[in-house]
């Protein structure tokens, strides 16, 4: 090791040992003042890598070597078994105008790159597209799809507008990779390597389709999450508008009864406070922020029940197969949620086949997880097993350009008027919410599948007492009552309608604005409040937040959330507390007088 570090110094030029992987063995003094300090050579790319294997080759390679911003000239020669000699053989510093030096282009594929899993050719002419390929191994055939490649130029193998960007690409000083695809596959996506130069160049392929697939998964994946959080957003802004509307409606119905001049006119705006507050709902299902009441639900019993609604939603010349199977497992959901996402798809699939009158097939089944991942596209965690709802049709299909964004809240292919583009989004968000997933294929020709996976749920084995018996509703309930109420609410024309709707019906109200506003209110007021209504999200301090912070005052009063939010929203930040309840806005009168009167006389 001295005799060579002694010859490495007496080199004129600057001069290095290295091991095949790039390690310095040795270094001469030349070497030091040059390069400073280093253990291995810095990663060079394709060039070096040619180098070195042209040393291997023919015992000598060269290549430009970037180092702290500055360009060497690096010999590289075979010294001996595993061992390479490195010299500098410019002895300054390139001046930022000197054209790179390239490494030698080999004349044949080297075994490594004959063997390797991608792609690798060498292509003899001045320009890299119009140049013929000489060489290739097998991997660059099986990725452009063709039995051969030898003798045809690299610009046939791809897509016209890959080899005309890549073109720009490069005479724009861009190095690579570029991302083509194949011209008999362009279904598939590569990167394209160029290194070397006229007469001869060496290009490289990599196949990269399931990475990209993943990407673009991911990006609609973000994609949808960011649209379905601007959903929930204007949702909830939404119901609070509706609440006010609502309940001043339902005030104006008492005070106007069937048979006034004005009562049609109220019950229309009634009904249509009623139409937008399913809007919002739908929103917020996309948005997966809806208020659920799951329970354990038979699939079969519901897809049974749905069987002669389903028949009447479809034109007569549309047919409808349903198919439950046997032993299918038990889900728990939203009954009303999974009949809406049933009914749904159904309508669509109808939409789909009424031009040629076909077949809606609805089909019920079980199946395991590792089933559904290898054939039906299901692509959740492996476990239990699964159940299965499928609806397909024969019609047109969707086109493949469409797919990916059919499940976009206000995304619709029907024609204008026909759809309010909420359908799938809707479906998409009741799936999401019931922690399940769902597919969409559409295989050319064979119309449109679409799978929804729910998990099997076990019901726990529970003893239940023998129901109360039924209360008489002979009589209106008398919705008046007594008491104090700190009511808390951001939106001023919620708070003051319901606050004055209230007071009419005996109750003292306290209104706040806001939750610091609320704190101070129920300090002042410490022991003698029967119950709290607040906002869930406010500025500033929000309802969980409010009711810690103001226990001390309210004692074992009830407390009441309003939110235009699924309770399952803020349910962890209550843990520990007692006595709390949840109402879902939009608000209408007779409910909110309804819980009000039971909060208070159950506490």
């Amino acid at each position: 090791d001295d005799l060579i570090a002694g010859l490495l110094d007496a080199f004129p030029a600057a001069a290095a040992l290295c091991s095949p992987d790039g390690a310095l063995l040795a270094v001469g003094k030349a070497w030091r003042s040059k390069m400073g300090a280093m253990s291995r050579l810095p990663k060079g790319g394709p060039a070096m890598f040619l180098a070195f294997a042209a040393a291997r080759r023919d015992g000598l390679g060269e290549c430009v070597l970037r180092h702290a911003g500055q360009d060497w000239r690096l010999s590289i020669q075979l010294a001996g078994q595993d061992r390479y000699l490195l010299r500098l053989l410019d002895a300054e510093e390139l001046s930022p105008n000197t054209p790179l030096h390239r490494a030698h282009t080999p004349i044949e594929l080297d075994v490594f790159a004959a063997s390797a899993p991608f792609g690798a050719a060498l292509i003899e002419g001045p320009d890299p597209f119009e140049g013929v390929v000489v060489e290739a191994n097998g991997a660059l055939a099986a990725i452009v799809g063709a039995d051969t490649v030898i003798g045809v130029t690299l610009g046939t193998l791809l897509t016209a507008a890959s080899v005309g960007e890549v073109a720009a690409s490069l005479a724009a000083g861009r190095v690579g990779p570029f991302e083509v695809a194949p011209a008999s596959a362009d279904e598939r996506t590569a990167h394209l390597f160029l290194t070397g130069g006229a007469p001869r160049w060496a290009a490289y392929l990599l196949d990269i389709t399931e990475q990209k697939a993943i990407q673009i998964q991911l990006a609609q994946r973000n994609k949808m999450e960011a649209i379905g959080h601007l959903a929930g957003g204007v949702a909830h802004d939404f119901n609070n508008l509706l609440s006010a509307i609502s309940l001043r409606a339902d005030d104006l119905l008492l005070r106007h009864p069937l048979g006034d001049p004005s009562y049609d006119n109220l019950a229309e705006i009634r009904a249509t406070v009623d139409r937008a507050a399913g809007v919002a709902n739908q929103l917020l299902t996309y948005s997966r922020k809806a208020t659920l009441r799951r329970e354990s639900l038979d699939l079969g019993e519901v897809l049974s029940n749905l069987e002669v609604l389903l028949r009447r939603l479809l034109r007569e010349d549309v047919r409808i197969d349903l198919q439950t199977g046997r032993d299918l497992p038990r889900i728990r959901a939203d009954k009303a949620q999974i009949e809406n996402a049933v009914i749904n798809l159904v309508v669509n699939a109808g939409d789909a086949v009424r031009a040629s009158g076909g077949l809606v097939r609805v089909r019920a089944a079980r199946v395991s997880a590792a089933a559904a991942a290898v054939g039906l596209g299901y692509t959740g965690p492996a476990g239990s097993d699964l159940a299965l709802i499928e609806v397909a049709d024969d019609g047109p299909g969707i086109p493949p350009h469409v797919i990916g964004n059919i499940f976009e809240p206000f995304f619709t292919t029907k024609p204008q008027g026909e759809g309010t583009g909420l359908g799938l989004a809707t479906v998409y968000g009741i799936v999401k919410q019931s922690d399940g997933w769902i597919v969409a294929r559409s295989p050319p020709g064979q119309g449109a599948i679409f799978r929804i996976f729910l998990p099997e749920h076990i019901p726990p084995l529970v003893i239940e007492p023998p129901p109360a018996p039924a209360r008489s509703r002979t009589q209106a309930r008398d919705l008046s009552g007594a008491g104090r109420i700190l009511f808390v609410e951001d939106e001023k024309v919620v708070r003051v309608i319901a606050a004055r709707l209230l007071r009419e019906r005996g109750y003292e109200v306290i209104e706040a604005s806001d939750g610091e506003e609320a704190l101070a209110l129920a300090e002042q007021h410490a022991g003698t409040i029967d119950l709290m209504i607040s906002d869930v999200i406010m500025p500033g301090m929000d309802g969980p937040t409010l009711l810690k912070a103001a226990r001390p005052y309210l004692g074992d009063a009830p407390v009441m959330f309003i939110s235009g939010y699924a309770e399952a929203e803020f349910s962890d930040l209550l843990e520990g507390e007692t006595g709390v309840s949840f109402l879902a806005k939009p608000l209408d009168l007779k409910s909110l007088a309804e819980r009000v009167k039971a909060r208070i006389a159950g506490a």
